[in-house]
């Protein structure tokens, strides 16, 4: 244990706490090969009695032992019980519906038993299925420091592993938990046939290495990677410290296996790790941005193919029933009236694809306000109104075309890239895209620009393939070309209602809500840290949203602020925020149809982790 390190601080109430799942001695419910395991978290609504989704982790392949690096971030209250429920699956497919994977057990507690436990862990047995399979979970105070590491190791002299080759080695981080365990944080990319790799540099948060703590001992496991991944052989380990790492020039460790060790006098080591370089940065947060400025734009693109169905018919996806929303407004709602705090002027683009226009023509790019001039609408309300009236207008046709408004979207991003605006694309769709080639090409080429996208899928066709867009487990690849970020976020409105929700379509919106706008202030940061983009002053000015200024009176000839209304007489303010306005049906002889390329790295072959 590193020295300075106490364990046993206790949690305050009223905090954030970092969650961490490991399981062990799983059921194998795999035939040929070991279960490949993921843990779901949900969390009880007092007011409906029911448990929502809160968060998965990564699937392991090929262990009944996991310890899931993805960890649960959420608010401890100490006059609160806040029920939990632990549900472990052996993923069987990509869907995400959890009907499609074997249950291997559950655990239901409370965070306080959580944090109550001998230094913040709870040892249980699994609960359902089998009944066999224990599970360990751990909950710790986070800090909240926003200082961010970039490490960069290589190895020289490791043991080779491979009968026939060298070996695969491949990094495992760990830090130390209060009870003296340690959890998995990091693992780094497998270096194929070689005794000596440099890995690639990487980013973390100090938070996440050490939880604040400089003096808390981080441990580091070499392996040699094999393909079953169930099997990977240990080279050898060490142990630091965070002050370590960033006060001490020139670091090498020696990787020691201690089993080895034991039954040879003459060894020495296994390796050594060498750190070639350390940089510590603040990492500025999604607030600071907003605090200094920066606007979120927020566009919607509505999907009017044939395969919604007729609208006049209650069957159909786009029936306007008076009594109750269809899934498109319902989506619109959610998404809309929390993104829309966070833009200014209050106005947005509404684009449709997929429609034959009153003209005749076939369009996968047209404003829903059919005025190329103004597309325009003033909040929720007028997405709702322009949607409405397109439906009455419009025949729907296909077909399922994306990569039109993704481009249309990237040109006003490619226009405004100082980090004053962030754009956000709202799909809503209900089938299988056509143009999966182009689609995945424009949303690498938008990759390196500001820009977010949340593909809603609406009705019960199968998705399985939108998930290769949200490229979670793979970067997206594009003509030789990695992604420069992941930006794509995909859910089906379906997990959303009934079962879990219940009939309360409030609580299925504020889930969906909460599912496709969670990553959003991480992508943002992704984009301002890696384009060198600073966070402004704070300006007296910018109100994050619950906050309300007091009403006053604009001097003489100066327009309101946003969202009053202007004095009798006045013009309202121009529109803001929204960059030049490119041609709708198409671009000008010789313009460009889509953004800049992307320079997210070359991608000749698919990349894969050890895991």
């Amino acid at each position: 244990m590193a020295q300075g390190f106490v364990p046993g601080s206790a949690v305050n109430p009223s905090t954030q706490v970092e969650i961490s799942v490991s399981c062990r001695n799983l059921q194998d419910k795999d035939t040929f090969s070991k279960s490949d395991p993921m843990c779901v978290l949900f969390t009880k609504d007092v007011r409906s009695g029911s448990y929502h989704e809160f968060g998965r982790t990564e699937m392991i392949k090929d262990t009944l032992n996991p310890d899931f690096v993805t960890k649960f971030v959420m608010s401890y209250f100490f006059e609160e019980s806040q029920k939990l429920k632990f549900e472990v699956y052996d993923v069987d497919s990509p869907k995400q519906a959890l009907s499609s994977h074997d249950f291997l057990g559950r655990l239901e507690c409370t965070l306080g038993e959580i944090v109550g436990g001998s230094s913040g862990r709870m040892d249980a047995k699994l609960q359902g299925a089998s009944g066999k399979g224990q599970i360990i979970v751990r909950a710790e105070e986070m800090s909240s420091s926003k200082e961010l590491l970039t490490l960069h190791f290589s190895g020289t002299k490791l043991d080779k592993k491979d009968f026939l080759g060298k070996s695969d080695p491949f990094l495992i981080f760990y830090k130390a938990n209060e009870d003296n365990s340690f959890t998995a944080v990091h693992k780094t990319e497998v270096i194929k046939n070689t005794l000596n790799p440099t890995w690639r540099p990487f980013q973390i948060a100090v938070a996440k290495l050490c939880s604040g703590d400089y003096d808390r001992t981080v441990k580091i496991e070499c392996y040699d990677w094999d393909s079953d991944g169930s099997s990977h052989d240990f080279i050898g380990d060490c142990t630091t410290n965070v002050r370590e790492l960033t006060e001490k020039p020139n670091l090498s460790f020696e990787l020691i296996n201690q089993k080895k060790r034991a039954k040879k006098k003459s060894y020495k080591n296994s390796g050594q790790l060498h750190l070639l370089s350390v940089k510590k940065e603040i990492k500025p947060s999604f607030l600071d941005y907003l605090k200094g400025g920066t606007q979120l734009n927020f566009t919607v693109a509505i999907d009017f193919t044939g395969s919604n169905g007729n609208p006049s018919s209650p069957n159909s996806l786009h029936y306007i029933n008076p009594y109750q929303p269809n899934q498109y407004v319902a989506a619109i709602q959610a998404v809309g009236e929390i993104i829309q705090d966070y833009d200014s002027d209050k106005l947005f683009p509404v684009l449709g694809f997929g429609a034959k226009l009153p003209d005749g023509s076939v369009s996968h790019e047209f404003p829903v306000t059919f005025n190329a001039a103004n597309p325009y609408v003033q909040g929720i309300a007028g997405i709702l109104d322009a949607y409405q009236n397109a439906i009455r207008r419009v025949q729907l046709y296909g077909p399922t075309n994306f990569s039109p408004v993704i481009n249309h979207v990237s040109r006003f991003a490619s226009s405004i890239r100082d980090g004053s605006n962030y754009f956000v694309l709202l799909i809503l769709t209900d089938g299988e895209i056509t143009d999966t080639r182009n689609t995945i090409d424009a949303i690498v080429n938008a990759s390196h620009l500001p820009l977010s996208i949340i593909i809603v899928g609406v009705g019960n066709a199968d998705f399985t393939a939108m998930n290769i867009l949200d490229a979670d487990e793979k970067r997206l690849c594009s003509n030789g070309k990695y992604a420069a970020r992941d930006i794509v976020q995909f859910v089906p409105f379906r997990d959303f209602l009934g079962g879990k929700y219940g009939g309360n379509a409030q609580i299925s919106q504020a889930a969906l809500a909460k599912e496709v706008l969670a990553e959003i202030p991480d992508q943002v940061v992704q984009y301002m840290l890696a384009n060198k983009i600073v966070p402004k002053p704070p300006r007296p000015d910018v109100l994050l949203p619950g906050q309300s200024p007091a009403p006053q009176n604009p001097p003489p000839g100066q327009n309101p602020p946003p969202g009053q209304n202007p004095p009798p007489g006045q013009n309202p303010p121009p529109l803001q925020n929204q960059g030049p306005m490119p041609s709708w049906a198409s671009p000008p002889p010789g313009a460009p149809s889509a953004p800049p390329p992307a320079g997210g790295g070359s991608c000749p072959y698919p990349q894969k982790g050890p895991w």
